[in-house]
C-alpha cells in the first residue's frame, strides 16, 4: 500500500500533523521508536495561543482538566532578586481557555497521539526507520520493530520529519555532525512535589552559565527544566565525586544562585528522577528537501528560554498540514517545490521572530555581569517582562481562534 503521508516522529508535531491529514481524508502512516507514555526533556508549557488548535482537535476540555492551573504571570530569578509582571494578555483571557497551562509530556503525548490513532492514522509503535530512499515520487521507508528484528516497508508520496532534534538517526534531513563544544548547552529537567511556587506564575531562571524555568504542571507537581553550557557544567563537577550527576551538580548551582528557586524548592521532593538530553541546537533546520517536509524541532528549535517549544511545534503541524490540504492534487502527484516554498515562507513569517528573541534572552540570562546591569531597569518597570514575554511570541496567533 502506498500511503499519502508517512509521518516519523509521533511527538506533538508529528501527531498533530498526522490528525489533521487523516481529518481530511488522507491515508496516514506514522512511525514512533519509543513506547508510550514518555517521559521527556521539556518546559511542558502550552500558550494560550495553541488552544483553539487542542479545540480543533477535540482535545481543549481534557487538556484544560488534566493540565496544571492558568499561568497568569511571568517571573525573574536571578541572584537574590525575585521580580513579577503580568503574562500578556491575549484576546480570551478571561475565560477557562484564555491562559497557558503546562501538561507533563508523558500525557501530552499519549493523548495527542491516540487522538491521531482513534482519526484513522496507522500507528507503528515502537518503530524506528533505518533507511529512507525515493523513487519515482515515492519515498520508501525500511524500518525495524523495536524487540521484533523485523524489518517492515512502507511507502509514501509525501514524507514528514517529525523526529525532533535530538534523533541521532538523521535520516530525513541529514546534518553536519558537530564536535562537542564548550559552549553546547546540556538541558535537565525534574519534577517536584510539596514545592513552594506560586500556582499562576512561571518563573525565568537566570543563572551563570545557564538558565532554566519552572511552572505547576499537572497532579499538583512543578516542573524544572533547564540548560547550562558544557564548560559551566564541567566547572561545577569539579571536585565533587564520579558519582555526583550532571543534574545534581547542575540543580546545586542553581540553588547556590538564584534564590528564588531555594525558596521554592528548599522543601520539595523530587518525584521520579532527573531527566538529561542534549546537545540543544537553537536554529532554523531544511523546512523542505525532495519530498519531505519537516516539523517541530526538526524544523527550527528556539532556546527553551521562551518556553514556546510545544507551542511552534504543533501550530507549525497546522500550518503545513492546512497547505498540504489545500494542495492536495499537486502534492500527491510529485509537485511539491511550490508547497515547499510557500511552507518555508510561513514558517519564517510566524518562527523566525520567536528564534531570534529568544537568542538573545538566552545569551542575556546565561551572563551575570550583563543581567545585573539589567535588574535595575526591570525592577524600576517590571511590565518589561510582560514587552518580553510578548515578544517571544506569547500573543502571536497562528491557528484562528
Amino acid at each position: 500500500m502506498i500511503h499519502d503521508a508517512l509521518v516519523i516522529g509521533g511527538g506533538p508535531a508529528g501527531a498533530t500533523v498526522a490528525w489533521l491529514l487523516a481529518r481530511a481524508g488522507w491515508s496516514v502512516a506514522l512511525l514512533e521508536k519509543i513506547s508510550f507514555p514518555r517521559r521527556k526533556v521539556c518546559g511542558e508549557f502550552i500558550s494560550a495561543t495553541t488552544l483553539p488548535l487542542l479545540r480543533l482537535l477535540g482535545l481543549d476540555e481534557m487538556f484544560l482538566d488534566m493540565a496544571g492551573p492558568p499561568v497568569q504571570e511571568v517571573g525573574l530569578y536571578t541572584g537574590k532578586h525575585m521580580l513579577t509582571a503580568p503574562m500578556p494578555v491575549n484576546r480570551d483571557n478571561n475565560s477557562r481557555a484564555g491562559w497557558g497551562r503546562a501538561l507533563g509530556r508523558e500525557h501530552l503525548d499519549s493523548l495527542l497521539l491516540a487522538n491521531a490513532e482513534h482519526a484513522g492514522v496507522t500507528v507503528i509503535q515502537p518503530c524506528s526507520a533505518t533507511a529512507i530512499t525515493r523513487d519515482k515520487g515515492i519515498s520508501i521507508c525500511m524500518a525495524n520493530r523495536s524487540g521484533k528484528n523485523t524489518g517492515i516497508e512502507l511507502q509514501a508520496r509525501v514524507l514528514i520529519a517529525a523526529h525532533g532534534s535530538w534523533n541521532k538517526e538523521k535520516l530525513t534531513m541529514p546534518a553536519v555532525r558537530q564536535k562537542p563544544r564548550s559552549s553546547d548547552l546540556l538541558a535537565f529537567k525534574a519534577h517536584f512535589a510539596d514545592a513552594d511556587l506560586p500556582p499562576a506564575l512561571m518563573p525565568l531562571l537566570a543563572f551563570p552559565g545557564g538558565y532554566g524555568g519552572m511552572v505547576h504542571t499537572d497532579h499538583g507537581r512543578v516542573s524544572l527544566s533547564c540548560c547550562i553550557r558544557r564548560d559551566t557544567l564541567q566547572q561545577c563537577r569539579t571536585g565533587l565525586a564520579m558519582e555526583y550527576r550532571a543534574a545534581n551538580a547542575t540543580f546545586t548551582h542553581i540553588m547556590e544562585n538564584c534564590d528564588g528557586v531555594w525558596q521554592t524548592l528548599r522543601d520539595a521532593k523530587t518525584q521520579g528522577s532527573w531527566l538529561a538530553a542534549g546537545p540543544v541546537r537553537p536554529g532554523i533546520r531544511t523546512l523542505y528537501k525532495d519530498g519531505i517536509f519537516a516539523v517541530g524541532n526538526a524544523a527550527g528549535e528556539a532556546h527553551p528560554v521562551v518556553a514556546e517549544g510545544i507551542s511552534m511545534a504543533m501550530q507549525g503541524a497546522w500550518l503545513l498540514a492546512g497547505l498540504l490540504v489545500a494542495r492536495r492534487a499537486s502534492v500527491l502527484s510529485g509537485n511539491m517545490g511550490e508547497t515547499g516554498h510557500a511552507y518555508a515562507q510561513a514558517w519564517y513569517r510566524y518562527f523566525a521572530p520567536r528564534l531570534y528573541i529568544s537568542t538573545v534572552i538566552a545569551h542575556l540570562a546565561m551572563r551575570p555581569a550583563v543581567s545585573k546591569l539589567l535588574l535595575p531597569l526591570f525592577q524600576h518597570v517590571p511590565e518589561l517582562l510582560t514587552f518580553c514575554t510578548r515578544l517571544s511570541g506569547k500573543t502571536r496567533k497562528v491557528v484562528p481562534a
